[in-house]
């Protein structure tokens, strides 16, 4: 004759075994999976792009794609905002794909500036390696956060919030900025607003922005090519 077993359990002891495997499976669902091979090197050419870049196929794939030396040297500052961009993003580092991280060297000129804006897939650190900087965040709830860094300190910028970063001294300076995307995206909100295209009726930013359209009008101005 089979032999029954039974288990007593107390209604909170049940309660808490079944929060304790819900909460595993939970887990282990927003963890990241595992990669299911060694490295997936972009494919630049490839005209199928959904979350990253197909692979490389690997008898393709050479030493460069694993090095980047497109940060050992100084941008030029020459434009309107002062700032010079050293990208090390899936398109420039096609080894990073898949890989959820970049870099990116940005200089400073003289009163060079980022604008506000927006990394709308990614969070960022940024590591002052020359100069002074400033650096600016705007919380959803409209409190601003600010300090001057200097050479050695980092920032942290969450993902998807306002920020600004300037140069606070009177020399040059230098950034590193890291992100935990091969590919952060820059969404910069004056150019957002002013010069999209198709362009935002002046209207609706002169309301928004309680001033009249002539006003607008100039400012549109300035961001026209």
């Amino acid at each position: 004759m089979a032999t029954k077993f039974s288990i007593k359990t107390t209604s909170s002891s049940f309660l808490v075994l079944c929060l304790t495997v819900i909460l595993f499976f939970t887990l282990s669902c927003l963890s990241d999976p595992d990669p299911l091979q060694d490295f997936c090197v972009a494919d630049l050419k490839s005209t199928t792009i959904v979350n990253g870049y197909p692979c490389k196929t690997v008898s393709q794939v050479t030493s460069s794609d694993f090095f980047y030396s497109g940060l050992m040297n100084e941008s030029s500052t020459a434009n309107p905002l002062g700032i010079g961009v050293s990208a090390g993003d899936v398109m420039n580092f096609p080894g990073v794909n898949t890989l959820g991280l970049s870099t990116t060297r940005v200089e400073f000129a003289p009163n060079g500036y980022i604008p506000l804006g927006v990394h709308p897939r990614a969070s960022e650190i940024i590591f002052i390696l020359k100069g002074e900087i400033l650096i600016g965040l705007i919380s959803t709830t409209n409190v601003y956060y600010s300090k001057v860094l200097k050479v050695g300190e980092l920032s942290i910028i969450p993902r998807g919030l306002v920020h600004f970063v300037a140069n606070a001294g009177p020399g040059k300076a230098t950034i590193i900025s890291t992100f935990n995307s091969q590919l952060p995206g820059t969404s910069l909100i004056p150019n957002n607003l002013f010069a999209s295209n198709p362009t935002i009726p002046n209207d609706i930013l002169a309301k928004n922005f309680q001033v009249g359209e002539s006003v607008i009008a100039v400012i549109k101005s300035k961001f026209a090519n």
